[in-house]
């Protein structure tokens, strides 16, 4: 059985205020092409669909859009990460089954959708457990779920879900390929860089034992670096399809395919992906930064300026490189006015404004001229 495995879309994501649409479009396109080139059996969507719970209608067309047109080379089994909106899927979840689209908004008992199985064309069988992302607040109340009675309340985080994974899972069925599909942290796993860093930390993470050795595949979502994760079974992160914040700089991104029997475990395969522009980090003085980014028409710039701090800095930046969408000073440069100082009294407000620039070296007789005309024209007191 051939599977396709991606997550953390986060359609919807800017970058600075600029959409990322046109990109999302165009990688989903090519993830829709992967899977038909390859012909892949069967499709799984590991979480983070959107970028935010309260996705704009252009960010919903995107999704589905792309949700149909897989569906139209194999069956698609998705769920929910921290970023969707559970309600929100609930709803569609109807209509995407008309378009062989599996949706997990929730957990569910095995018997109630949390334990799917898949026929592929080809007659060959996978036993899907869903774990959609589940918080901290919600982990007692579906622990009782499992269990149809009260959980104790003693125990952590990690301790709830590894039973909870259990429950679902059972005891594997060698006929089938058996496949774990979450939204989770595992201990040892690399963040990529753009994860919300509240949902990756603290008692979130669970250890890789959680996953029994009986499993063909552990498709997992949350983390937005490709990785495989040492256990018992096969255990992967798709990452995400797009680099989605300067953290990701650098990174290849990809879809992973996998060959999977019953009985065994899979073989991976990461298919790098080439759509949406790079994310590329600048440092330096002015001239070397615009002569840095020259030519990188296709990426997004961060750029950190060893200059002393001065009005219109950031355009005479962005004139040169209008993809610059973050303009900051290093680190050095950052001084802040130190505690104290010399005294208001008796200074005058065109004395004190020049003495905030200078603390902040950004001392520009424009800026000092324009603040002195226009204390001028509200007719301001001249001492203090």
């Amino acid at each position: 059985m051939r599977i396709l495995h991606t997550s953390d879309w986060h359609v919807g994501r800017t970058i600075r205020g600029r959409s990322r649409a046109e990109e999302h479009r165009d990688v989903l396109t090519e993830i829709v092409e992967i899977a038909a080139d390859r012909r892949v059996d069967l499709v799984l969507v590991a979480g983070d669909l959107f970028d935010t719970a309260a996705p704009s209608a252009e960010a919903e067309r995107i999704v589905y859009r792309a949700l149909l047109d897989l569906a139209e080379v194999a069956p698609v089994v998705a769920i929910a990460g921290n970023h969707d909106h559970p309600g929100r899927l609930r709803a569609v979840t109807p209509l995407l089954e008309l378009g062989r689209v599996t949706m997990a908004a929730t957990l569910a008992r095995p018997d109630e959708g949390g334990v799917v199985d898949v026929v592929t064309e080809r007659g060959e069988t996978a036993r899907l457990a869903l774990v959609p992302f589940v918080s901290r607040r919600a982990i007692v109340r579906a622990a009782d779920l499992m269990e149809g009675e009260a959980s104790e309340h003693e125990g952590t985080y990690a301790a709830r879900l590894q039973r909870i994974i259990a429950h679902l899972v059972g005891e594997p069925d060698l006929d089938v390929v058996n496949v774990v599909v979450a939204h989770l942290t595992v201990v040892g796993a690399t963040p990529g860089g753009g994860e919300r860093r509240a949902h990756t930390v603290l008692d979130y993470p669970i250890p890789a034992g959680a996953f029994p050795g009986g499993l063909s595949y552990v498709a997992l979502g949350h983390f937005h670096r490709a990785q495989r994760i040492p256990a018992a079974s096969t255990v992967w992160y798709s990452g995400s399809p797009l680099q989605l914040d300067f953290g990701e700089a650098g990174h290849t991104k990809a879809v992973l395919l996998v060959e999977a029997a019953p009985g065994v475990p899979a073989r991976v395969e990461e298919v790098p992906l080439t759509s949406g522009r790079r994310l590329v980090h600048l440092v330096g003085t002015l001239e070397e930064v615009i002569e840095a980014g020259r030519g990188l028409d296709d990426a997004y710039l961060r750029v950190e300026l060893d200059e002393p701090a001065r009005a219109g800095l950031a355009d005479e930046v962005r004139a040169e490189l209008p993809d610059a969408v973050e303009v900051t000073l290093t680190p050095e440069r950052r001084e802040h006015r130190p505690a104290g100082g010399p005294t208001r009294v008796g200074r005058t407000p065109v004395e004190l404004f020049a003495e905030y620039l200078d603390a902040r070296e950004a001392r520009d007789e424009r800026v000092e001229a324009l603040f002195a005309e226009l204390l001028g024209d509200v007719g301001a007191p001249t001492t203090t």
